[in-house]
């Protein structure tokens, strides 16, 4: 996979997403960005608040919408996903967050391109 700004050869564990695209962590940086991982104690907090419920249990109706949306379309990108829903970047990160978070969907690179796709 390469930066899709500065064509740099990335390792997947180097890769950060903006705007659907992927990014060395020096050319995001250049945008004005950090790198945002996912934070571990919301992960668990996530986790432990979905204790006892199966697949999209406890989610909002638009959660459980982008959610079967990516399951259907089995990759997709935020691009995509946004068009389909008309989200701004703000409404699409609001409703992928608690999705990721749950470890429902995870962002994958696949040949320089970044893909949101269900957890199986």
């Amino acid at each position: 996979m390469k930066c899709s700004r500065c064509g740099k050869e990335l390792l997947e564990k180097d890769t950060y997403a903006h705007e659907g695209k992927p990014m060395c962590e020096d050319c995001l940086m250049e945008v004005g960005l950090h790198t945002r991982q996912c934070e571990p104690w919301s992960t668990y907090l996530a986790a432990k608040e979905r204790v006892g419920k199966r697949g999209t249990e406890g989610l909002t109706v638009m959660q459980q919408q982008v959610y079967n949306f990516i399951k259907q379309k089995e990759k997709t990108t935020r691009d995509e996903l946004k068009a389909n829903f008309k989200f701004t970047e703000a409404e699409m990160d609001a409703q992928l967050t608690p999705l990721m978070h749950s470890e429902l969907v995870k962002e994958r690179g696949v040949a320089n391109s970044l893909y949101l796709t269900v957890v199986r």
